[in-house]
């Protein structure tokens, strides 16, 4: 008997089983426009307005038409259809993490639904010195300005009649220089380049030091009352005296100045040279701000707006011509000036004597020193002039100030014989964010 022979069926298609399939799920609406992540890309890209589709990112409720078994956005447990499949884990309500962790925002809750208020959040400025001083006879005199940083990164500070040198890299003291019983220091001030400091004096000369290597280059004299202010200009130093005189000393001659600047009607305490070098800005016990230029005897620039001395002075290192200053206990205010429209650009009232101005390097930032009768020092943010912190820790007036080589770090000192340093300003954006400073622990040490 014959087999006829089997016959080999081929396919080329393949029906998979759809037993396991839900179809109700093809007819949910996609819900991706109103997650959270597309939620801040709308508002940070067209606005809050953009984003007032969505009732609030908080509020995701499950649909009514869902199948049972079907996980929804509302974090509720989900029901499966096979209860017995105990390979599939059970969601419980998800913790929700805030998203200011996962964002570079921070939100305001007290608006409705979800309009954000996208506002970049702020840098936080440590409260507290991370390093104090002891500074035995530092006067408690508005006038003066007994503090100045090197490039070299040394700090300078004057205490009675003699002047002490504080190395950053070694924490060691150095005395500098001891004028003696019949004179006092009225004024230090470092050169460009870090090696040679002036020191004004109670007896109206000037004094110019090799700091590198401890010795008295030579004596300048030309003023008759103390020297409060001084300013360098590459090889020029400028000095502001008792005498209502400003002078200019070519350090490079013999001569004592080689000119004469008047226009302040009292002391003159505040000086300070732009940083192209082009203007130098000066403040008087007058209530007058004053701006000269190089080649000037008579000022070019007179501003008459403060009623109070105006110690306290700083050039924007970020705009050319915008000038910041600050008035006594009876002004208070700080006002900014574009001296290339000699107009005022804004004034703000501190509550409290201003004593000095510095303008971080790194950022559009400044910091202001305060007297009666708050004795503060504020970081502001310009040029909406918003603070950014408010350090307290001295008991007397912040009569001094001076700003670390890198324009990270500040140092105050005050009527109460202390320095403070304290860490305010980030560093430079092509440095390392991070900052070694804060590693520093708090010390207090005497500075001689």
């Amino acid at each position: 008997m014959k087999t006829s022979p089997s016959l080999t069926i081929y396919s080329d298609r393949f029906i998979p089983c759809r037993s396991s399939s839900n179809f109700a799920l093809f007819d949910l609406p996609s819900d991706d426009s109103n997650s959270p992540f597309n939620t801040l890309l709308k508002t940070a890209l067209f606005g809050p307005e953009c984003a007032g589709g969505v009732s609030s990112i908080n509020q995701l409720t499950p649909e009514k038409s869902t199948p049972s078994g079907i996980f929804t956005r509302s974090g509720s447990i989900i029901s499966h259809i096979n209860p017995s499949n105990c390979n599939i884990f059970r969601y419980k309500i998800e913790t929700r993490k805030p998203l200011p962790s996962l964002f570079p925002f921070w939100f305001d809750d007290q608006l409705p639904g979800v309009s954000l208020s996208m506002v970049k959040a702020p840098r936080k400025v440590p409260q507290f010195p991370y390093k104090e001083l002891d500074a035995p006879a530092l006067q408690d005199d508005f006038y003066l300005n007994l503090l100045d940083w090197s490039s070299q990164n040394v700090l300078a500070v004057g205490l009675s009649n003699c002047v002490y040198l504080w190395h950053d890299s070694s924490s060691k003291v150095v005395e500098l220089c001891d004028l003696g019983i019949d004179d006092s220091v009225c004024s230090v001030g470092w050169a460009q380049h870090g090696t040679h400091l002036a020191i004004g004096t109670s007896n109206g000369k000037l004094q110019l030091w090799d700091a590198s290597h401890g010795k008295r280059i030579r004596t300048i004299d030309g003023h008759r009352l103390r020297v409060g202010a001084l300013a360098w200009s590459s090889y020029l130093l400028s000095s502001g005296s008792r005498d209502k005189s400003i002078l200019h000393h070519d350090t490079r001659t013999q001569a004592d100045f080689v000119s004469k600047l008047s226009g302040h009607k009292s002391e003159v305490c505040g000086l300070k040279w732009s940083y192209d070098n082009r203007e130098l800005a000066s403040g008087g016990n007058d209530n007058r701000l004053l701006v000269w230029n190089q080649h000037s005897t008579q000022p070019v620039l007179k501003y008459c707006e403060h009623t109070a001395p105006v110690k306290a002075i700083a050039w924007s290192p970020h705009l050319r011509g915008l000038l910041a200053s600050g008035g006594g206990t009876a002004d208070r205010c700080i006002r900014f000036w574009n001296t290339n429209t000699n107009a005022q650009l804004s004034c703000i009232d501190t509550g409290s004597q201003v004593s000095n101005l510095v303008w971080s390097k790194n950022v559009n930032e400044l910091v202001s020193t305060h007297g009666h009768p708050r004795n503060q020092i504020i970081v502001w943010r310009y040029p909406t002039m918003s603070k950014l912190a408010t350090l307290t820790g001295h008991t007397d007036r912040v009569l001094y100030l001076a700003m670390s080589t890198d324009g990270q770090t500040i140092v105050t000192g005050a009527g109460d014989e202390t320095l403070k340093f304290w860490n305010v300003f980030p560093p430079p954006k092509s440095q390392n964010t991070e900052s070694q400073i804060g590693s520093l622990s708090l010390g207090r040490t005497l500075i001689r």
